[in-house]
């Protein structure tokens, strides 16, 4: 096998989104192992702020897989790895009642999502790998 036979795979990553890791990962898990045409159909009905942010690194991760393979189709790709990371805090006064005052954090999150195509052997055929 020579080194492109070896690297499977397909990724694209976002740092630094305004929007609480938390609420992305809560649809991140429903999007892993599913084929590319299924989760961009389900990101587009959904009225998340965080799923905007997922379409884009997914369909990212799609063009990049389609521009570094050329045999490959839309229809043969399905999310192998969705990962979503804490980034950094901004920490912002609040203030509050007799003069005290709490610190609110604004949180940030980075998303990796790497993709893959799907390998359909002879005896189970439309199996992902």
């Amino acid at each position: 096998m020579s080194d492109t036979e070896k690297k499977k795979g397909y990724s694209a990553h976002a740092k630094y989104l305004r929007v609480s890791p938390t609420k992305v990962r809560r649809i991140a898990d429903n999007l892993r192992k599913k084929s590319y045409s299924e989760a961009i159909a389900v990101l587009e009905v959904l009225p998340h702020k965080s799923a905007v942010f997922l379409k884009k690194v997914i369909t990212s991760a799609a063009s990049n897989a389609l521009y570094n393979n050329k045999q490959l189709d839309e229809d043969m790709l399905y999310i192998k790895k969705i990962l979503v990371n804490e980034g950094p805090r901004m920490k912002r006064l609040w203030m509050r009642a007799r003069g005290r005052a709490d610190v609110l954090l604004k949180r940030m999150c980075h998303i990796y999502v790497e993709m893959d195509e799907i390998v359909e052997t002879g005896a189970n055929s439309g199996t992902k790998s």
